[in-house]
């Protein structure tokens, strides 16, 4: 059986297989009987981004729990963050939220939280994608109405605003957001406004197509020169489902999710809200980020690449802390999953607590060039299997010593070997970034 879920749910090209409605109904379907084999009433939330391809996926989704008993209901355009929010607040048995993320808009995707705010177990994965590949599609009825629930947002908005202290007035503080035509543009704006900062939003009119196109955390150049021309003090951009946030200062330098991490690790392990010496990140996270906790007597542990599984080794540790170099952050006395305008919110105490920029906080964690590489393959064989491979895979790790280091892995959501290398010198790695990419096309490229 083919796999169909990856690092963040399942994500294909919406109305192909396993994204098409047919599917999408014995999705739902299944949903349901797992949830009753479970001992829990089937009663789920559903949100969504932006996509065009949202509203139809949401139908053939509801119409697909309802043939199996269950009772869904809609958040509407939400951030993913929001479903976590609200499964746990209202003790529904799972939240659905319809997105792919940081992919362009004909793609999409449906990610499952468990009651508790959390993705859903591999083994829950499992037997969804053998009823999906068992199951025999409902023809389903001709027109389904799918009436959102106002209020689940408003909650949501109520939730960021209690995270940020009533003591800390933002004053003067100027903010570009950027929005990235995602679930973002509903709240994100709203909340910081209404919270008393002076808000400049980009790229916050979607229009079903228009997500994640040269905006948002992927692209945060322009982000940037706004910061600039506005005189902003900081420059934030989410993904289309809001989960991630990176930084623009007011010099218009981006700062990613590692520098989140060093940021807020020095400022809870000062508040003494760290619960432990222990941050957790992933494979991509720099060196730079793992040097500058050690000097200040924290140590970065790292895990496979996914919020869930940073997650998972948070609570395994008894940590707090966590996230993605990408963007994702996990503020674990807060919210189980990662999100972007919390992780906002975060950053915004510390500057004005600490009455310091961006700039000033994040400059202590110094990063190592990195380089990332994309290579197409035809199919997702172990790595072990091809010699040639591994030769050059241990060579590069030899040359490389204790100053740098290679992460060879596939993308979770796509059909990609992504080669992840750092070293002292940009040079160097690029070198040594082509020989494996050249192995990989010439063992299981296209």
């Amino acid at each position: 059986m083919k796999k169909l879920f990856g690092t963040d749910g399942i994500r294909a090209v919406a109305g192909k297989f396993p994204l098409d409605p047919p599917t999408i109904r014995v999705l739902g379907r299944s949903l349901a009987a797992l949830l009753r084999e479970e001992g829990l009433e089937p009663m789920v939330i559903v949100g969504r981004d932006t996509r065009e391809s949202g509203a139809w996926m949401e139908e053939a989704l509801v119409q697909g729990f309802r043939v199996g008993d269950g009772e869904a209901v809609s958040a509407g355009v939400i951030p993913t963050s929001a479903i976590s929010f609200l499964t746990r607040k209202h003790a529904f048995s799972a939240g659905l939220v319809l997105s792919a993320s940081h992919n362009p808009y004909h793609d999409n995707g449906i990610k499952i939280f468990s009651s508790d705010g959390t993705k859903i177990r591999d083994d829950w994965e499992a037997r969804l994608e053998k009823a999906i590949h068992q199951g025999r599609p409902d023809a389903g009825p001709e027109k389904t109405v799918i009436r959102p629930e106002p209020g689940y947002l408003e909650e949501y908005a109520d939730f960021l605003k209690s995270r940020l202290p009533a003591t800390l007035v933002p004053g003067k503080f100027r903010v570009v957001l950027d929005c990235s035509n995602g679930a973002s543009s509903l709240v994100a704006p709203r909340v910081f406004r209404e919270l008393g900062f002076e808000v400049i939003p980009i790229h916050d009119a979607p229009n079903g197509r228009n997500i994640n196109r040269d905006c948002g955390s992927l692209h945060p150049v322009g982000l940037a020169k706004k910061v600039i021309e506005e005189r902003a003090v900081l420059g934030i951009a989410y993904d289309g489902d809001a989960d991630r946030a990176v930084w623009a200062d007011e010099k218009g330098r981006v700062w990613n999710g590692d520098h989140t991490l060093y940021v807020q690790a020095l400022f809870m392990k000062e508040k003494r809200r760290l619960r432990s010496a222990k941050v957790v990140a992933t494979s991509m996270s720099n060196m730079g980020l793992e040097r500058a906790l050690r000097e200040e007597g924290l140590e970065l542990v790292r895990t496979r690449v996914g919020d869930k599984y940073v997650l998972e080794e948070m609570s395994r540790l008894g940590a707090n802390l966590g996230g993605e170099q990408s963007g994702h952050t996990i503020f674990l006395d807060d919210c189980p999953t990662g999100d972007g305008i919390l992780t906002s919110l975060k950053m915004a105490e510390v500057m004005l607590e600490r009455e310091m920029p961006l700039s000033e906080l994040a400059s202590g964690c110094r990063e190592y060039p990195q380089i990332l590489v994309n290579v197409r393959v035809v199919r997702k064989a172990d790595f072990e299997e091809f010699p040639e491979i591994v030769r050059t895979a241990e060579r590069i790790r030899t040359a490389l010593g204790e100053d740098g280091r290679l992460d060879l892995r596939y993308s979770g959501t796509e059909p990609l070997a992504r080669i992840m290398i750092e070293g002292r010198e940009r040079e160097e790695i690029e070198t040594h970034a082509g020989h494996l990419a050249e192995a990989i096309r010439k063992n299981l490229g296209e």
